[in-house]
């Protein structure tokens, strides 16, 4: 089993910046992809980065140039870095973790409001 906790949301007024931290433990020897999903109200689920175990990255194009992934691994952390935010970014975020194409599969951790205010 895999644990992943998120931290970091909030509200914040658009044109600012949060930073999501998603700490990973347990078994983790079992995830060599990580990603970041988030939900608005009334909408799907939506992949918004993606991080493989050789840094490999993939943005949803709405936040390419404004977010950036990375992983700690010495930590068993990842990060979303967001600039920029715009009130569309307005979700809960999560962290999920899994093997391969089939990543969404796996674990998911328990959400992060983000609020971005105009």
């Amino acid at each position: 089993q895999v644990q992943l906790v998120e931290s970091g949301g909030g509200l914040v007024q658009a044109g600012g910046s949060l930073k999501l931290s998603c700490a990973a433990s347990g078994s983790i020897f079992s995830i060599n992809v990580m990603a970041w999903y988030r939900q608005a109200p009334g909408k799907q689920r939506e992949l918004v980065a993606r991080i493989t175990s050789d840094n490999s990255t993939n943005y949803l194009d709405s936040v390419k140039g404004r977010f950036t992934i990375s992983r700690d691994d010495a930590k068993n952390t990842m990060y979303l870095q967001m600039n920029s935010l715009k009130p569309e970014d307005t979700a809960v975020y999560y962290c999920n973790g899994g093997r391969g194409r089939y990543h969404n599969y796996g674990y998911w951790g328990q959400g992060t409001q983000v609020t971005v205010s105009s």
